[in-house]
Parts: structure tokens; sequence; C-alpha cells
């Protein structure tokens, strides 16, 4: 499979690299990045630029580069992996409308505990009705966004459970900061080299369910985002996320 990076000097795109480089399935046939870089395919500083034949592209870049991304994708309908965070809602659904026409894979994570994880606090959210429910992520001091995109799915997760009764409130000040009983504070975290750890909290009377993800190497967004490949670069044009992917 050859494969476009986009955001290859970054520190997800030289995990993928690596990664490649050890797996005789996968070429990295060119890249995309603003910054130069020692590696061991062309860098392209526009995606326009990209000389090379690809397979399929995998974004590990950031928000800001999605518009350019989507405006190659309506002329030239290449299978995609979306793995970045921190989009608009305009961003989302302008990913949505091109998918009417491209096969495109769009995820806030690329791990499978992740996703598995996404399942388990929804069913507990829709069994633990009477719970008050908090989230919390913990990333490197590097991060840009915050609250993190696998926090925001969570969120999503938990809301499903609860019917779409629920409302985010990120982070807490002041002195008047008594919770709703329909309220899901949203906690961020930034320090060091924290890979990711996202926890979803169920306080119920009398006792508490805590579940916790944690990321210990980057390898495991790199390796779901080739996971992601393989299922988007055959499929029918369309709106895919990871748990059609892994088949959850």
């Amino acid at each position: 499979m050859d494969i476009l990076l986009i955001g290859c000097t970054g520190q997800m795109g030289k995990t993928l690299t690596d990664l490649c480089l050890e797996n005789e399935n996968y070429n990295i046939i060119a890249g995309v990045a603003l910054e130069k870089a020692n590696l061991d395919y062309p860098i392209y500083k526009s995606i326009d630029d990209v000389q090379e034949k690809f397979d399929v592209i995998i974004d590990f870049s950031s928000a800001k580069s999605l518009d350019s991304l989507i405006e190659f994708l309506n002329k030239n309908h290449i299978p995609t992996v979306i793995a970045t965070t921190g989009h608009t809602e305009e961003q989302i659904s302008s990913i949505k409308n091109c998918s009417k026409n491209t096969p495109i894979v769009y995820s806030g994570n690329m791990s499978v505990g992740i996703n598995l994880l996404l399942n388990i606090v929804e069913n507990i959210s829709s069994k633990f009705k009477n719970s008050d429910i908090e989230i919390i992520e913990k990333h490197h001091n590097q991060k840009i966004d915050s609250p993190s995109g696998t926090a925001k799915m969570l969120y999503n997760s938990v809301n499903k459970g609860r019917d779409d009764t629920l409302f985010e409130n990120q982070g807490r000040a002041g002195n008047n900061t008594k919770r709703a009983s329909n309220e899901v504070g949203m906690h961020s975290i930034r320090g060091g080299n924290i890979v990711g750890e996202h926890t979803v909290l169920f306080a119920g009377t009398d006792e508490i369910i805590e579940i916790t993800h944690k990321a210990s190497s980057k390898k495991i967004f790199a390796n779901g985002s080739l996971t992601a490949a393989n299922f988007i670069v055959n499929k029918e044009n369309g709106l895919y996320t990871m748990n059609e992917v892994l088949g959850l």
C-alpha cells in the first residue's frame, strides 16, 4: 500500500514512518509538511504539489491543514484516514460533505482500547442513570487543543447513553460551582510528555465506577491508522468511524 502522509514531520508522522519501515506491506511514498526533515521520501509543503501516485492518505497534521485536504479530496476522491483533532463544527461539516464522494475514516483516536472504552462508557451511562459523570484527560505539555478530541468522543458516548440529555461544563472556577444533575465536567491536564490518559468517573450514591485508558506509546495510534487505511482503501464513498473499522 502506497501512502501519502500529511504531517510527516510531527511526532505521530515520525512514529508512523518508523512503523512503515518495519513493515513491507506499507510504503510511505511522499509526505506533506511545512518543516524540512531527513526522511526516506520526498516532502512537499502543499498536497497539490505531490507528484507521486498513492493508494491512501493518512492525515496526522493539525486542524488548520484540513481545508486544503478537503479541497484536494473534492477533486481527487482518494481514500483517506483523518486522525487529527481540534476541528471546528464547520470543518466537521466539510468532512461529512466530502465523504459523500470520497471514502473517509474520521476519528479523534485510532487506538483499539479507546474505541472499546467508548462502547463501555455508553453502556454504563445508560444503566447507571443516577450517577454524576466527570471526564478527565491528561496530555503532554505541547498539545494544542483542549479538551482532547478523545475526551469529546467520550462525552458524546456518555451523552448518547443518557438520550442526549447531558451538557458539558469545561472546568470549574469561582464560588458558585454546584453541579447540575445532567452536567458532565470536562477537565484537561497538561504536563511533561504524557502520551494520553483518559478517565471517565461515574459517581453514584455510596459507589463509584472509574474507568481509565492509558496510552504508553504513540505506536497504538499509528497502528490504528494503518488498520483504518487497510479498511478504507477499497470502501465505497462514505464517512466511517473506528467502530466500523474494528467491527465493534
